[in-house]
């Protein structure tokens, strides 16, 4: 059973009649998929039997641990993931693998929301998510409050992107770049730190354009 529940589990479940599918203690179950298994009359369970709950947003961490960063990619970038991973570990950083774990085909916005997810709520403290392109799992990151996005398709974007934006999530394309590639693309960008002054101020502008579309903020101007 995958990390994260998607709509693709509910259909495959639902494909082999199953009535019930239990969830993991702990996955990531996607407000499509517990849509799609109302829908259809799919109970969802946990590992004893008992319905498995909706459960409620676990409360953000001022401060994400150091050196920590989640990993996720899709079908796409399957192959090259786990050589990623390996690598991040190697250069020191404590790795969350949240999937996909196979190549058979998965919706990238599922993983990269999971991602960016854990960095929002500051469990890690940076992310990365491989699909093919890496645009879509960028634009998906870039909509979860607080987090900050870019592919960076070689070395000196991964700089720029920390140390100029103080970006969080770094998105690569296996369709467009070598793994060599990516590794020191990922390299660099663990390795570089946001250099803060003038670029402090436009990150705020960042921040400030954001909060004008969060709930309860008051009309975009």
């Amino acid at each position: 059973m995958p990390r994260l529940v998607s709509e693709r589990t509910v259909l495959d479940a639902l494909a082999a009649g199953q009535r019930t599918l239990a969830v993991p203690e702990g996955a990531l179950v996607t407000a499509l998929a517990r849509d799609t298994a109302r829908d259809h009359g799919l109970d969802l369970v946990t590992g004893t039997g008992a319905p498995a709950e909706t459960p409620t947003e676990p409360a953000r961490q001022p401060e994400a641990p150091a050196r920590t960063l989640a990993v996720a990619c899709d079908h796409a970038g399957f192959d090259i993931k786990n050589a990623l991973a390996e690598h991040a570990r190697s250069l020191g950083w404590t790795v969350t693998d949240l999937g996909t774990d196979s190549a058979e085909s998965v919706d990238y916005p599922d993983f990269a929301y999971a991602v960016a997810r854990l960095v929002h709520l500051g469990r890690v403290q940076v992310g990365l998510m491989i699909d093919g392109v890496g645009v879509g799992s960028a634009i998906v990151a870039n909509k979860v409050p607080g987090v900050r996005a870019a592919l960076c398709p070689d070395v000196f974007s991964a700089f720029n992107a920390r140390a100029h934006n103080d970006a969080s999530v770094l998105t690569l394309g296996s369709r467009t770049m070598g793994v060599e590639v990516c590794k020191r693309v990922l390299a660099e960008f663990l390795g570089t730190d946001f250099e803060g002054g003038r670029h402090a101020r436009r990150v705020q502008k960042i921040r400030d354009v954001e909060a004008r579309f969060l709930p309860g903020a008051p009309g975009a101007a």
